[in-house]
C-alpha cells in the first residue's frame, strides 16, 4: 500500500482549493457539532439530515421534524433544542431522525458532498476513526469547519491531533504546510488540552453564554466506535 496524501484545509473558505472528489473529507468542528453528532450516534440516533441554513430547518419544522439548530450558540425559537452534545440524550433521539443546522458545521458539510466520502470527526471518535480512515487507501483531507468560514483554534488542534496518528501510522505523507502548523499546534496542547484551548475565542464566546459545560467532554478521546458518514445528504452511521 503505497503512502496517500494528507492536508488540513483551515476554514471553507479555503476548500475549494483543496477540493477533491477521489478524497476522504473529515470534517472537525469541536465546539460543537461534530462533537454533538458523534454523541449523539453513541446514543443511538438512526439519521442526521445537515441543513445549511436557517429557512431549511424552518420548513423542515413546520413538516413536524424533529430540530436541532442553533446560531451563535443561542438555539432557534423553532427548533427542540440546540447543539450541546448534552442536548443529544438517548431518550430525545434514540432511534429517530434529526435535522440538524449549525453556525459553522453543517455548511461545509453540504460543500464538501461531491468528495469521495464526507466524515465527521472529533476527538470522541478519533480512534476509530483514523483506523477506518487507514484503510481505505486514499488521500484524506481534514476539513476545520471554523467560525464563520475564519480559522479557529481549537479545530486546527484537533486536526493537528488526528494528523499526527495518521502520519505516524506510516500510511500518509504530506507536502500541506497546514498540516506541520496544525501537529505543532498539537504538541503544543497535548500535555494540557483544555487548558490550552481556555484562548480560544469560541471558549470565550461559549462562557460568555452559559454554554461551556460540554468543553472537557468535547475534548474527551474515544467515547465511541461510531464513524457517522453523509450518504445521500443524510449521515448515518458507517
Amino acid at each position: 500500500m503505497t503512502q496517500k496524501s494528507l492536508e488540513i484545509c483551515f476554514t471553507p473558505a479555503a476548500f475549494d482549493a483543496h477540493a477533491d472528489s477521489e478524497a476522504i473529507v473529515v470534517v472537525v468542528d469541536v465546539l460543537r457539532a461534530t462533537s454533538s453528532i458523534c454523541a449523539a450516534f453513541a446514543n443511538g440516533v438512526r439519521e442526521i439530515i445537515p441543513v445549511a441554513t436557517v429557512e431549511e430547518a424552518r420548513e423542515m419544522k413546520a413538516e413536524g421534524r424533529l430540530i436541532a439548530a442553533e446560531r451563535d450558540g443561542f438555539v432557534l425559537d423553532f427548533a427542540d433544542f440546540g447543539n450541546s452534545p448534552f442536548n443529544f440524550s438517548a431518550d430525545k433521539i434514540r432511534g429517530k431522525s434529526v435535522i440538524y443546522s449549525t453556525t459553522n458545521g453543517t455548511g461545509i458539510m453540504k460543500k464538501a458532498a461531491g468528495s469521495h466520502d464526507v466524515v465527521i470527526g472529533s476527538y470522541l471518535n478519533m480512534s476509530a476513526l483514523c483506523r477506518w480512515i487507514e484503510e481505505q487507501d486514499r488521500k484524506v483531507i481534514i476539513v476545520c469547519a471554523g467560525w464563520k468560514r475564519r480559522f479557529s483554534l481549537e479545530d486546527a488542534v484537533c486536526a493537528g491531533a488526528m494528523a499526527q496518528r495518521l502520519l505516524d501510522g506510516g500510511r500518509f505523507t504530506t507536502i500541506c504546510d497546514s498540516v506541520h502548523a496544525a501537529t505543532d499546534l498539537w504538541m503544543a496542547a497535548r500535555q494540557d488540552l483544555t487548558g490550552y484551548i481556555e484562548k480560544a475565542a469560541q471558549r470565550s464566546r461559549l462562557r460568555d453564554k452559559g454554554l461551556d459545560d460540554c468543553i472537557p467532554y468535547c475534548h474527551t478521546f474515544d467515547v465511541t466506535d461510531v464513524i457517522p458518514v453523509l450518504r445521500e445528504e443524510k449521515l448515518v452511521a458507517l
